[in-house]
């Protein structure tokens, strides 16, 4: 295991869908860490997501889930290697029933300003997928 990782705890309406929807995006679910009431997505050696079911979530947090669908809740920005990489991610995303959220022009302009290149997708809980590719200079 790496040094530091991410783990995104995220609350999911169906858990069987949830899997689904993620692994058609080309991440892989750890069965060491997945049972009835939450799968562990491996989305690289660093970032894991944990589906949880809405039950489930409830033993983590006092306050209520957020409803997704109608707030957003957070954004999860994810840096690729390439704009190309972008397109596959958040197609594959709306062909696993994912939606895609348009950016308000303005936004889109200034990051075409700075060299990046991003898409909004929703994921079925309505969790924002922001995966973007920016070139950074060398070191």
């Amino acid at each position: 295991m790496a040094n530091k990782m991410i783990f995104l705890n995220l609350p999911v309406a169906d858990l069987d869908a949830a899997k689904a929807f993620y692994e058609a995006l080309g991440w892989s679910i750890n069965p060491d860490f997945t049972d009835e009431n939450a799968a562990c997505v491996v989305v690289d050696d660093n970032i894991c997501l944990m589906l949880l079911t809405r039950e489930f979530y409830t033993t983590f947090a006092e306050r209520p889930i957020a409803d997704t669908a109608k707030f957003s809740a957070a954004a999860y920005a994810l840096a690729l290697p390439d704009r190309e990489a972008v397109d596959e991610l958040t197609d594959a995303a709306l062909k696993a029933g994912g939606t895609e959220e348009t950016a308000k022009q303005d936004r889109r302009a200034q990051e075409a300003e700075v060299g990046m290149y991003g898409r909004t997708f929703l994921d079925l809980d309505g969790h924002q997928w922001e995966p973007f590719y920016m070139p950074y200079p060398q070191a």
